[in-house]
């Protein structure tokens, strides 16, 4: 029986996916870990699935003629593994989920799966990341609440967007080395282990693209499970390599999904003030791109939400 189970969800992204293969197994490989690695390409355009299989034959492929968005097609290897069956036997320990803009530095999937096991409260956990050249990343957030709501749109200080009004952790949480509990860990990277994916669920599949991972996150602890950020193991994160592909949907995508969060997870009262705050700033947002002359696909996404946050 695998320890692990490493899923990679991509979409147009042929080389960053082969260079994260290369860092995780290389990775997996020296610490001698048992895991199975998948695929699953969504409807890719620029030959992912093969070169994934050409490059890297001990990993399964998932080659879906449709972009099926992060939570249906990891919840697609989710199910292939065995997951939401009645016999739980052959299931790994844990399941990781992993970007496919991601580079792993050594021994960075064992300390997430050991900080995992090692206590048995511990449901879910993610890695420290940085950007390409080092340089630190917010690697784990509060849940959203109306403050950073306010940082998107209005002006705001510096000291308040880096800080715990915007829902960041201290720095210094990081440079600890310990792990630390936190509300969610960013979807780069995301290990859980098998009793929670058993008892909670897989991914809310009516998040398309963004949120479904704060989503899951909720109902972890909601189920009583404690979450931790592990600064011990490292992975480059290169950040939104798929989604700037293309802008304007990403736009719709992502400020969607918020709103569905907020709908989901907050009572009447804050979901009807995070509709009227959304209002206030794509309104914001649409006169500002006007006198930028942006162009009309980029206007239509803002007024796409704004009209959705107009509906009850």
């Amino acid at each position: 029986m695998a320890e692990l189970a490493v899923i990679i969800v991509t979409w147009n992204v042929r080389d960053l996916v082969l260079a994260a293969l290369q860092s995780l197994l290389a990775d997996l490989d020296s610490s001698g870990m048992m895991a199975d690695v998948y695929v699953v390409d969504s409807a890719s355009s620029d030959g992912s699935a093969e070169a994934v299989r050409a490059a890297f034959p001990q990993v399964t492929v998932f080659a879906s003629a449709e972009n099926l968005g992060f939570a249906r097609a990891n919840n697609l290897a989710l199910r292939a593994i065995g997951f939401e069956k009645s016999d739980a036997a052959g299931l790994p320990e844990a399941v990781y989920l992993l970007n496919p803009d991601t580079i792993t530095q050594r021994g960075a999937t064992r300390a997430l799966y050991k900080a995992l096991l090692a206590q048995a409260d511990v449901g879910l956990v993610g890695a420290r990341l940085c950007y390409e050249d080092g340089s630190f990343q917010h690697s784990a957030f509060h849940f959203p609440g109306l403050r950073q709501l306010w940082v998107e749109f209005f002006p705001t200080p510096g000291r308040f967007i880096e800080g715990e009004f915007n829902g960041r952790y201290p720095r210094a949480s990081y440079e600890s080395g310990q792990p630390f509990p936190v509300d969610f860990p960013l979807g780069a990277t995301m290990m859980l282990r098998r009793e929670v994916i058993q008892q909670t669920g897989l991914f809310d599949e009516q998040f398309f693209m963004y949120c479904e991972e704060i989503d899951w996150a909720w109902r972890i602890h909601k189920a009583g499970w404690r979450v931790l950020c592990v600064p011990a193991a490292r992975v480059v994160h290169l950040a939104g390599q798929s989604t700037r592909q293309i802008r304007p949907q990403s736009i719709v995508n992502l400020w969607t999904s918020r709103l569905r969060l907020f709908r989901k997870h907050y009572p009447a009262w804050k979901y009807h003030a995070a509709r009227l705050l959304v209002q206030a700033g794509m309104r914001r947002r649409l006169e500002q791109a006007r006198r930028d002359g942006a162009e009309q696909p980029l206007l239509q996404a803002y007024r796409t939400i704004y009209e959705q946050a107009r509906r009850p």
